[in-house]
Parts: structure tokens; C-alpha cells; sequence
């Protein structure tokens, strides 16, 4: 807990202090929000995924990036792995509300929640969730 630290002349100089005068510096309040279960898309478009899929295991995390000059779909959003492997994309279907939110500056990820391989496709379960 903070201390209330009075100078000389009766003032505040601090509240954030911790023990023997340590500063504390406040570590705002952050959540995961889990907004929405889906399908990653696109996933036979994807040169080697059939070699990435013995990587991608659940409980990844996956990041999102828009992609606003997608010639198929302005609200695209790309799905990337960690290290920055793109894997498809939010379905068309379910991305203009997520591509709006991205846009405003919320930060969209991705976690693993299931895959299954049906002959060449790779089929990806994802959770989409909103970090505030």
C-alpha cells in the first residue's frame, strides 16, 4: 500500500511511495476481453501450412493486423503467428465490426482454441478477444 509522504512545510510531495521511499510507478488496469469464437480463413491460400501446422498448438497467441488495401475486402484483417508467419485472415463475415474497432486504435489478438487437418486444408478455430 502507498504511503502519504508530507514535506517540511506540511505539503504533499508524494503519494506513491512504497517502503523506505521507493517509488512506486502505477501499472494501469488491463484485461482480455473474449469477444467472439471463429474459423481462421484462407487457410489453402497459404503457402506451407500444412508444414506450420504441427507448430501451431492451442492457447497461441496470435496477433492481428488490418489490412485496409486488401483488393478482396477492405475490412481484412490478417492473422499472423508470433513470429510473424501470416496463417489467413478474420472471415469476411465476422471482421467489420473487429476492423472498426481496430481502426479506432483498440488492440484485437487472437488465441488458438482448436485445429483439425482435412486432407490439404487446415482448419483453425480461433477466440477472438479485445486487450484493454
Amino acid at each position: 500500500m502507498a504511503d502519504i509522504v508530507k514535506g517540511e512545510a506540511g505539503e504533499l510531495i508524494g503519494l506513491l511511495h512504497g517502503k523506505n521511499g521507493e517509488g512506486v510507478i502505477p501499472v494501469p488496469y488491463e484485461r482480455d476481453i473474449f469477444l467472439f469464437d471463429t474459423t481462421v480463413a484462407g487457410t489453402t491460400h497459404i503457402e506451407g501450412i500444412e508444414e506450420l501446422e504441427p507448430y501451431l498448438k492451442e492457447g497461441d497467441r496470435l496477433s492481428f493486423f488490418r489490412e485496409p488495401d486488401n483488393s478482396y475486402d477492405q475490412q481484412a484483417i490478417v492473422i499472423k503467428t508470433p513470429k510473424g508467419v501470416k496463417i489467413g485472415y478474420v472471415p469476411r463475415k465476422d471482421n467489420l465490426i473487429f476492423s472498426r474497432l481496430m481502426d479506432a486504435g483498440k488492440l484485437l489478438f487472437g488465441k488458438i482454441s482448436g485445429k483439425e487437418k482435412k486432407g490439404r486444408w487446415v482448419k483453425i478455430d480461433i477466440q477472438v478477444f479485445l486487450h484493454e
